[in-house]
């Protein structure tokens, strides 16, 4: 679902984690950090090196927010 005039406060709002959000991070998290370590592990210390671990902390965060918010966007 799009952003839209209605739902864009719901979007932009603090979303408090429960217990089962709590888990989802934890997975999304641990899963992550395995692929850093791997990226890390079998590339050289270069720029893109750095780009991957950028993009994964990228994947994380909007990761993060299809839990926080539900599937809304």
């Amino acid at each position: 679902m799009p952003v839209t005039q209605q739902n864009y406060l719901e979007v932009l709002d603090y979303h408090p984690p429960d217990a089962v959000a709590e888990g989802h991070y934890a997975a999304i998290r641990g899963a992550a950090a395995t692929l850093v370590e791997t990226i890390l592990a079998n590339t050289p210390t270069c720029g893109d090196q750095q780009a991957a671990i950028r993009l994964v902390r990228e994947g994380v965060m909007t990761a993060n927010a299809a839990v926080a918010l539900k599937g809304a966007v």
